[in-house]
C-alpha cells in the first residue's frame, strides 16, 4: 500500500466509532441528548419598547445551534410600530405568524400579504419577508424551520406551496361552526386545524408545521392527552383560573401523576415537550382561544406523530 493510499485510508476511517446497542439506542435516556424542556415566555417581550424581533430561544438547553425553540422550529414575538418594518431572512422551508394585536401587511417577493389581528399567514421558502406596521403597535407570533434545515445541512431550493392568508374573520367562523355542532361537548378537542391545499396528504398549514385554534370553554376539563411533536402554544386574552397539567405519567382514570402547572396568561407562549400527557383547564368563567402550532407536519408525513387521548370514563390500564 502506497503512501497515499495509507493516507486515504486513515482519513475514511477517522470518525468511525462504534457503540453497544443498549447504551446507543436511546440518547436521550443515556443524557447524549438534552430533553425538550418545559417553558414558558412572557407577553412584556412584545408589548414595550422599540420594533424588534425577540426570538423564543431556549438553544442552550437544547445543546444545539440558535436560535431555536424546539428542535425543528423556531418562535418568535415580533413588536412592529407604526410606520416601522423589519425583515425576517431564515434558512428555513416554510414561515408562520399570526397577527396577535394591530394591523399592517408583508412582502414576500413581490406580494403584498395585509393582516390584521387574528389572522394567520404562512409563506414557503423565499430570501426574505418584510413586515411593515401600520397601527401604532403590533404583535406578531412567528414561527419558522430553521433549526432543522440547519441541522440537515440544507438549504430550500424550492417553494412547496403558495403564500396562504387565513383570515380571522373566516378562521372564527369555522370554530363557531365547530362549536355549535351537536357532539361538540362530547369531544376531546374544539378547535379547527388551518391547512393549506397543497399539503392534502398531512392536512398542515406547511409540510412541516401543524396550527391550530382553539377555544377552551369556561369550566371545561380538557382531558389528557399526548404526541411526539412539540407544542409551542400560544394563548390568546385569557383571566386567571386557565392553567395546563403536564406530567410524563397517567394513573388508571386518565389523571395525570405529579404534574407540572403552567398558569396561561394573556399573548404569552409555553413548550409542552414531546411524549408529555398534557391537559388543560379552565375556570376563568370565560371561554378562551389558543394556538399550539407544532412540528406535527412533519410527524404527520413521517407516521410518527403517535397522538392519543384520554376519553371520558376510560379505564387504562397499569403497567
Amino acid at each position: 500500500m502506497d503512501d497515499l493510499t495509507k493516507t486515504n485510508a486513515s482519513a475514511l476511517t477517522e470518525n468511525a466509532l462504534y457503540a453497544e446497542y443498549t447504551k446507543a439506542v436511546d440518547p436521550q435516556r443515556s443524557g447524549i441528548i438534552n430533553k425538550v424542556p418545559f417553558y414558558n415566555f412572557s407577553s412584556s417581550l412584545h408589548e414595550s419598547g422599540e420594533s424588534a424581533i425577540h426570538p423564543l430561544d431556549i438553544s442552550s438547553s437544547l445543546g444545539i445551534p440558535g436560535p431555536a425553540t424546539s428542535p425543528c422550529l423556531c418562535a418568535n414575538f415580533i413588536r412592529l410600530l407604526k410606520n416601522t418594518s423589519l425583515k425576517t431572512t431564515h434558512n428555513a422551508s416554510s414561515e408562520l405568524f399570526y397577527v396577535i394585536n394591530g394591523a399592517g401587511y408583508s412582502l414576500f417577493e413581490g406580494i403584498k400579504i395585509p393582516w390584521q389581528k387574528g389572522d394567520f399567514v404562512v409563506v414557503p421558502a423565499g430570501k426574505n419577508i418584510e413586515h411593515f406596521g401600520v397601527s401604532e403597535e403590533s404583535s406578531l407570533y412567528l414561527i419558522h424551520d430553521q433549526p432543522l434545515l440547519d441541522y440537515l445541512g440544507v438549504t430550500p431550493s424550492k417553494q412547496k406551496f403558495k403564500p396562504t392568508l387565513f383570515t380571522n374573520e373566516k378562521s372564527k367562523k369555522e370554530l363557531d361552526q365547530v362549536k355549535r355542532e351537536g357532539n361538540a361537548v362530547n369531544r376531546s378537542r374544539i378547535s379547527v386545524i388551518l391547512v393549506n391545499k397543497a399539503m392534502d396528504q398531512t392536512l398542515s398549514a406547511s409540510h412541516t408545521m401543524w396550527a391550530m385554534l382553539g377555544v377552551l370553554p369556561k369550566e371545561a376539563s380538557q382531558l389528557a392527552h399526548r404526541h411526539q411533536s412539540v407544542a409551542l402554544d400560544l394563548i390568546l386574552d385569557c383571566k386567571p383560573g386557565c392553567y395546563t397539567l403536564v406530567g410524563d405519567k397517567i394513573d388508571n382514570k386518565g389523571n395525570i401523576i405529579n404534574p407540572i402547572r403552567e398558569e396561561w396568561k394573556p399573548n404569552s407562549a409555553f413548550i409542552t415537550p414531546p411524549g408529555l400527557w398534557h391537559a388543560h383547564f379552565n375556570e376563568s368563567g370565560q371561554d378562551v382561544n389558543f394556538i399550539p402550532i407544532q412540528d406535527a407536519g412533519l410527524h404527520i408525513y413521517l407516521r410518527t406523530l403517535d397522538i392519543k387521548f384520554v376519553l371520558p370514563n376510560q379505564q387504562i390500564p397499569t403497567a
